[in-house]
């Protein structure tokens, strides 16, 4: 191995966006200053398979010396050092929304609270006052307008919004009530990375007429006895991806469709923020047969 780098100490590959990235050793490999913020020269030097991590939060001085004299040092900020010792870099995520965007609003929660993997680096939305493109704004998020319109030149096109995603860095998209479909250019440039939520079990009630509180009207209406959200992956047609996700909610004797949807909603929430944290850990992988299943955290080996 060379011993000479340009990271004295690690062993970096090349990522797809030609950065290099360096992976530490654990925690007790390595001498601390008096600051505990501040990781000094690592006692021993590992090399493994590297994932990219975020250049923006990593500081990296790149003449290292283990010497008579302290080294200058690796600075880790907030997340990153967890990305250091699992491997597994933050990802970035778009949410798409049309309304109020509870789930979205849950998932960012989660995010702020630390249990997913990933940061929400853009909303979209085709209605710039719905409640979600708010709270966008009221959390420091860049909202953008999609489709393009007539009326409001400020949305983009369909191949403006892929170069628009890409600019931002975009791993995975997540819509989350966003009422127009996909278009095309979208669905190829974003392959198995873009998600939808539907609030019945597909593929039942599923479909261009099926949507909001049209749905659970119709569940009522047809005597099914349960109902529950379901998460697939998006493809270039409304509600017919592959299946990823269910919850199962029991529908009343005496149901409203407002009842419903409250029980239906607040499975949603829970499983959205469950799929989020799969996709960001890396932990959702595809069967021979083209059907996507979510690997168990504590046990690899079970799958859902």
């Amino acid at each position: 191995m060379e011993t000479q780098n340009l990271f004295f100490g690690f062993c970096p590959i090349q990522n797809p966006n030609n950065s290099l990235f360096p992976i530490l050793p654990s925690s007790s490999s390595y001498c601390r200053s008096s600051s505990s913020s501040q990781i000094l020269c690592p006692k021993r030097l590992c090399c493994k398979t590297l994932y990219p991590l975020s250049s923006k939060f990593l500081w990296l001085k790149t003449k290292l010396q283990c010497k008579n004299s302290l080294p200058e040092y690796v600075k880790p900020v907030s997340g990153d050092y967890e990305d250091l010792k699992t491997g597994i870099r933050k990802k970035n995520l778009a949410v798409f929304v049309s309304g109020g965007g509870s789930n979205f609003r849950s998932i960012h929660e989660s995010i702020l609270g630390g249990s997913i993997h990933g940061e929400i680096v853009v909303l979209v939305t085709n209605k710039p006052g719905c409640g979600g493109a708010e709270y966008a704004r009221d959390n420091g998020i860049p909202v953008i307008l999609f489709p393009k319109m007539k009326e409001n030149l400020e949305n983009l096109s369909a191949n403006d919004l892929v170069t628009t995603l890409r600019r931002y860095k975009v791993d995975f998209i997540l819509l989350a009530g966003f009422l127009k479909l996909i278009p095309v250019e979208l669905v190829q440039a974003y392959p198995r990375s873009i998600l939808n939520i539907h609030p019945s079990l597909l593929p039942a009630f599923g479909g261009k007429s099926y949507y909001g509180m049209k749905v659970h009207q119709a569940v009522i209406a047809s005597g099914a006895r349960y109902s529950g959200p379901t998460i697939h992956f998006v493809d270039e047609h409304y509600d017919t991806g592959r299946i990823l996700a269910q919850r199962v909610v029991p529908v009343l004797t005496n149901d409203t469709a407002h009842e419903l949807a409250a029980r239906v909603l607040e499975k949603e929430h829970e499983l959205y923020v469950e799929v989020a944290t799969a996709l960001c850990e890396e932990r959702i992988i595809w069967r021979e047969d083209g059907v996507p299943l979510i690997r168990n955290k504590e046990n690899p080996n079970d799958y859902s």
